[in-house]
């Protein structure tokens, strides 16, 4: 584990990932067990990449739609505080939609000029689409159809910022067919 660890260059989404794969393998207990874990580990100040990638996993690990919601929602905090932005606007809040400036990482450096990127902004960029997709389905599940709106809404423009690969292609298939579910309704 310890070859592992070092080889991957970051234990925690190491640790994260192996959590993922045995949600993916239907292993929902022991993978909310260990993101619980992790989280614990991570506190509220730890790496916002890393919270952000927890919670939205943990997210699914929930029974309860109400506790669901709850793990997306932190997911969508750590994201906006990556890098102390949303993500160079690519987010629009978790509540209000506040954006920030048009500035990749959404502030000056010390001379004036753009401050570097943050590393983890592009990540966060990708993980948009899919949190607020996942909050408006937690939102339909809840039957608070506007609030579900609202964020179907949010996730299709911020899916605009998706490559067309195999993982934007998805997410776009995905808030289609919440799109459709909630029109039938």
């Amino acid at each position: 584990m310890v070859e592992q660890q070092e080889a991957s260059g970051d234990a925690v989404m190491t640790r994260i990932g192996q959590a993922i794969m045995l949600l993916h393998g239907g292993d929902r207990e022991e993978a909310r067990n260990r993101f619980g874990a992790l989280w614990s580990e991570l506190g509220a100040d730890g790496d916002a990449l890393h919270r952000c990638t927890l919670a939205h996993y943990m997210a699914d690990t929930q029974d309860d739609p109400g506790d669901e919601l709850a793990w997306d929602l932190r997911a969508l905090t750590a994201a906006e505080g990556v890098g102390g932005t949303e993500a160079g606007g690519a987010g629009t809040g978790a509540a209000e939609g506040a954006g920030v400036s048009d500035v990749p990482g959404g502030s000056e450096g010390a001379d004036g000029g753009p401050a570097a990127e943050h590393p983890d902004i592009p990540a966060v960029r990708a993980f948009y689409p899919s949190l607020h997709l996942n909050l408006a389905a937690d939102y339909l599940k809840l039957q608070r159809p506007e609030s579900a709106r609202i964020h179907l809404q949010r996730a299709r423009a911020a899916a605009e910022s998706l490559a067309d690969d195999g993982y934007g292609g998805g997410v776009r298939a995905a808030i289609d067919r919440l799109e459709l579910r909630m029109r039938e309704q």
